[in-house]
This record gives C-alpha cells, structure tokens and sequence, in this order.
C-alpha cells in the first residue's frame, strides 16, 4: 500500500475520547484504594497478611547497596493473582491507563532492607546472595523463579503505607507498601526446568543465561524479575539487581542478541512505515533497506506527564546506534529506547532481515499517567502485526510522516541523526548527477 493512502486509511484512535474521561474522572484511582484499605481488614490477622498469592518481586534502587526487596502480592483477589503480572497480556487485552494503576495499586509490597550482595545490612558472616535461600531473601527468590504465582504468609510491621507512588517511565505503578517482618512459603514451587538449569550452571554468565531462556520460550518480563533477585549469572557474581535497571539489563541483552542474529541476514527491499497507537502515545516505525541502524526519537506534548507546563513546547529527545551497536547507556531516551528497539529486532530476525530503523514516539496529553516502559515494547512489537505503507525513499517517508507529528521538519532533522544523516547522503547523490 502507498504510504499517502496507509496514512489516509488510518483510523482515529477509538479510546481516545475515553481516555480523556478518564482523566477527568482519576478519581476512581482514590475509590479503588479505598477500597483495598477495606480489604485489609479481611485478609489481616493481627499483624500477619495470612492466604497471599505473590505473582512477583520488586527490588528496589533507593539506598543503594542497602536496597528494600520485597515481595507483591493482591489484597483479597489471590485467585487472580497471576492477572496482576506486567506482561504482554495487558496490551492484548486493551488496558488503559486506568486499568493499569488498579492493577498496579492492588499489589501490596511487602519488604525488607537488604544488601545487593547479603540477605542482611553490613554482615560479614552473612552468606551471600547465591547461596540464599532461606529467610525473607530466600523467600523472594522463589517467588522469582516459580513458573506461577506462589502461596505464602507474610509477618507485617506495622499497617501498610496506602499512598500510590505513580513511578516512572521504565517501572510501573506501585501500590501499597509494607514493612515485613517475616514470610514464610506455604507451597513448594514449581520451577521451571530451564529455570534450574541457569541455577545449577554456577559457571554460565548472566548475559548468556539469558539469551537461553529467551531462546526457550521466556518472555523479558519473566527474565528480568529472576534478574533482579540475583538467580542468574556466576555463581559469585549474583547479586539483586533494581528492578528498574534489570529491566534495561534484559531488553539491551537480548536485543544484543537478536542483532547478532540479523547481522550477515539481506536487507529489506522496500521503504516501509508502520504505526501504531496505545494509552496517548502514537508510534511511527520507518524501516529502510540498508545495513541495521537504528534511532528513538520521543516527542512529548505539552500538558503530557514529562512536560508538565500545557504553553511550553513540544520536548524532544534522541538516541541512536549503527551497525556495530552501542558502547554506553542511553541517557536521553533511557528504557524506552531499549524497549522499542527489542520489539523492531524481534521483527527484523522473525523475517530473516534486516533494515536502517526509526521509530517516532508522539506522547500526547492523553498520557496522564506513566504505566510502565512495557507499553513502547509492546506498542512496537504489535505494530507489526497489521498492514504498513511504502514508499520511494526513506526522506519522502520521514517527511510524509512528520506531517502527522507536532513538530516540523526541520526540528526534527535536528535532533535525528538517522534522518539527517540519509537526506545529507541524498543531496550529495543529487548534486552529482
């Protein structure tokens, strides 16, 4: 299909208005808390949180090496804890933002102070991290490697803090939170066996280890949270990883992967646009043929979470790599670039290609709430599920899209370097002919 008629054929956003009357109507974020606080009462028997379900961990960053670890579980919906897990799932089934804090809100974490490297603060005797498996460390750790939500009794100290802490882009939302005292399994979980194997391999580095669980089947949401409860790496080299930095960790790993992958592969033939739209961000994929480049370009509107004041300016940010990849850490576009760049690779290696690559991201004002760095990956990868538009040349796609985003062309060859790097290529072909 003709790029001018893909762009025509494109359908307005149909939640858009709903997501406008969402914001207006947030209201029913403080309702749903209120309502979990009344939860409290039946589920808490004196001080200790009896029948929880913990679907997944959170390792925190504040304090660093002296983290809080802890383990997340639903208030009085245990039978559907495994629906309070941060995957794929919420995008196919068209969650809004919404949707989203409710879920997030409804986890209760319960956690402990711990060192990245020992289940307790500043104790030489203490064993460390790999050898753990036992206490409330050791408990998290199987809720981490488990196949499904486990079965535990948490001791609390004290009631639990209700206020919603909204995050940020790269984690999502978090709910109530409580010190704990104890937890205790009231299950033997079910590991999977690739799970073991990472386990028992005290020699396989964290890298590698991940790329065979990928390989086998394991979604990034699976491996990051085993990540972060340091179950995989060198045996001695395991240590909690922040949840926030483990989910980096693992889009950057096996997108290093998937890169190898496509490396000697050919070149697609033709210029190709893709795009998609999810929870107020629009999402433009301008794959050309060539060898693999790729470039994050974020657009976030005024009155949007990141830009706050609704009479500045559109904000703008960029990374990128060529062929050979990166050698330092986003800084500018941070998860979002590793997320969306994960979902383009997974793409390119499924059709055994590769392409130059840029992606778009328009963050409008109907993102009223961050929701997590899962949406951009699941935002690109779906976007290749549905038809695309062609065009001649990878600057008449770029400037045929840009007549669709809120800034202008010019700007934008500004802060791409993928953009202007090809249109500068182009009128040196021109002037030699």
């Amino acid at each position: 299909m003709r790029l001018d008629e893909y762009i025509e054929d494109l359908e307005p956003d149909e939640e858009a208005e709903r997501r406008r009357l969402a914001r207006e109507k947030s209201y029913a974020i403080t309702d749903h808390l209120e309502d979990v606080e009344r939860r409290f009462d039946d589920v808490l028997s004196g001080d200790t949180l009896v029948g929880s379900t913990a679907p997944s961990i959170f390792v925190g960053r504040s304090n660093y090496p002296d983290i809080p670890v802890g383990v997340l579980s639903p208030v009085g919906d245990e039978d559907a804890a495994e629906e309070y897990v941060t995957d794929g799932s919420w995008y196919q089934q068209g969650y809004g933002i919404d949707d989203v804090l409710q879920r997030r809100t409804g986890l209760l974490n319960s956690s402990k102070q711990a060192n990245v490297d020992a289940p307790s603060i500043a104790s030489r005797l203490a064993p460390s991290v790999h050898d753990t498996w036992d206490g409330f460390v050791g408990v998290q750790r199987e809720v981490a490697i488990a196949g499904r939500p486990v079965d535990l009794e948490i001791g609390l100290d004290g009631r639990p803090d209700l206020g919603l802490d909204a995050g940020a882009d790269v984690a999502t939302p978090r709910g109530p939170r409580a010190n704990a005292r104890n937890a205790e399994l009231r299950e033997n979980p079910y590991v999977p066996k690739s799970v073991k194997k990472t386990l028992e391999d005290d020699d396989w580095q964290a890298q590698g280890a991940m790329t065979y669980l990928y390989r086998r089947g394991f979604d990034v949401y699976e491996i990051n949270t085993i990540l972060s409860a340091g179950a995989l790496g060198e045996a001695r080299q395991r240590r909690l990883v922040p949840t926030r930095w483990s989910i980096t960790a693992v889009d950057d790993t096996v997108g290093q992967y998937l890169r190898g992958r496509i490396r000697n592969a050919p070149s697609i033939d033709v210029v190709q646009v893709w795009a998609t739209e999810y929870v107020g961000n629009r999402y433009w994929i301008v794959l050309a043929p060539g060898r693999w480049e790729f470039e994050l370009v974020e657009m976030k509107a005024p009155g949007s979470i990141w830009n706050p004041d609704p009479h500045g300016d559109v904000w703008m940010a960029s990374a990128a790599e060529g062929y050979e990849g990166r050698t330092g850490y986003v800084e500018e576009t941070a998860g979002a670039y590793y997320a969306a760049r994960l979902g383009v690779l997974e793409h390119l290696e499924s059709i055994g290609r590769q392409a130059k690559c840029l992606v778009l991201r328009e963050v409008s004002d109907d993102y009223w709430a961050p929701v997590g760095v899962w949406q951009v990956r699941e935002s690109v990868r779906n976007a290749f599920e549905g038809e695309y538009g062609e065009a001649e040349t990878f600057h008449g796609a770029v400037a045929e899209v840009t007549s669709q985003l809120p800034v202008s062309l010019e700007r934008l060859r500004r802060k791409s370097e993928l953009a202007a790097g090809i249109q500068s290529n182009l009128d040196a072909f021109a002037d030699r002919s």
